[in-house]
């Protein structure tokens, strides 16, 4: 089995579930007993100073405006946040540069620190043992390397089309091929 983490899965047009429409998904943990991952290109309707207001956080001011992320259909409630701060002491790696926090306690000093850059995601994508294999076996998904500034760096809107485009993939002839299947 090849480990899909850390990775980016691309969500192909014959995925019919509205969750993951044109959505890239950060691949955090991939096993036998399943997979997790975090969706990094789909605003929710709610940002960074909103949720920080919600939690009596502080927040930078140019962070305020900053859109929160819909991270997946699962425990949707449950916060995650991917940064590159390594001055944060609860933090895992996840690739070089790149780390995931998960607690309140390092979210309120990513949110009135300005330097990091930070994707704040709700909920989470998950799979079980071999269902990821076996949609990615069905054509649904396309995998590529993550890194850093994929992640963190690259517009959010745009993230599908520019790393199929990385890949040497046209979006518009995956979109044009939909009725193939």
């Amino acid at each position: 089995m090849k480990n899909l983490a850390p990775g980016l899965l691309l969500a192909m047009p014959q995925l019919g579930d509205p969750n993951f429409y044109r959505s890239v998904v950060l691949m955090l943990e991939h096993s036998e007993t399943g997979s997790m991952g975090l969706v990094i290109n789909r605003g929710a309707p709610l940002t960074l100073g909103e949720l920080a207001r919600g939690q009596n956080l502080g927040i930078a001011a140019g962070r305020k405006e900053h859109s929160v992320y819909l991270g997946g259909p699962v425990e949707p409630q449950r916060g995650f946040v991917l940064h590159d701060d390594t001055e944060q002491r609860e933090k895992h790696s996840v690739l070089p540069g790149l780390f995931l926090s998960v607690t309140l306690d390092a979210l309120g000093p990513l949110l009135t620190n300005p330097n990091p850059r930070l994707r704040f995601c709700l909920g989470y994508a998950g799979w079980g043992p071999r269902q990821l294999e076996s949609e990615i076996a069905a054509g649904s998904w396309l995998f590529t390397e993550a890194t850093a500034e994929a992640v963190l760096g690259h517009e959010p809107s745009k993230l599908w089309d520019t790393t199929l485009r990385g890949m040497g993939v046209d979006p518009a002839m995956l979109v044009m091929g939909r009725g193939m299947n």
